[in-house]
């Protein structure tokens, strides 16, 4: 454990205590660079230096993080887009349940946990939307029966039994991973919702979900 602890101490002063300091600009403010076309599935990456990657889940990581602060008379915010995933889903299904579950305002992750569970939405439980939401998110990146039992801590049958019950529920949105599957084989390459290609090789006929 002692050494564990050292590895970690020693690496957060290597890549931050030290290295930090020497970024900073002559307005005493540190500025990274953003690059757009160095990341293959299109995301911003961040270098000299990587702000991206300022630890911040341990104590250490965060005392870090707390060096940033704004200047005088300026804050620093955070944003972030509220299930970002699962509206661009819903825009490339263009209909079905949920589309309808954001044109009415429902809790997305509630809709999900009563179709899953059975269940009518009032009676889900805080512990079945947690479920839900590692469904909705797992589920659309082609996560296995066997990587949402390890997820969730449940049996690799019940995790299976979970998926059959969202797609049921989300027809559509199978539909929509069998078209992109499908088009990729043929073309070599998938495209953004702005048209970015990103290639892709070696989808195998009959590609699709796990069962």
């Amino acid at each position: 454990d002692s050494i564990l602890a050292f590895r970690e101490l020693y690496k957060l002063k290597n890549t931050y205590v030290d290295a930090l300091p020497r970024f900073i600009a002559d307005d005493g403010r540190i500025h990274t660079t953003y690059a757009q076309a160095v990341a293959a599935t299109g995301r911003l990456s961040s270098n000299d230096p990587n702000l991206q990657n300022i630890p911040i889940r341990t104590d250490d990581g965060k005392r870090i993080r707390a060096c940033f602060v704004a200047s005088p008379g300026n804050v620093l915010l955070s944003c972030d887009y509220s299930q970002i995933e699962l509206r661009v889903l819903a825009h490339y299904c263009k209909e079905g349940p949920l589309v309808e579950s954001y044109l009415r305002g429902d809790d997305i992750h509630r809709r999900t946990a009563s179709e899953v569970f059975g269940v009518a939405q009032g009676l889900v439980t805080g512990e079945m939307r947690r479920a839900a939401k590692a469904v909705n998110f797992g589920v659309i990146y082609g996560q296995s029966p066997f990587g949402l039992a390890r997820a969730l801590g449940i049996d690799q049958e019940a995790a299976a039994k979970f998926i059959d019950n969202y797609f049921e529920g989300y027809p559509e949105i199978e539909e929509f991973l069998r078209r992109v599957l499908a088009e990729c084989r043929e073309t070599g390459y998938v495209r953004t919702i702005l048209g970015r290609r990103r290639s892709i090789g070696g989808v195998r006929e009959g590609a699709g979900r796990q069962r």
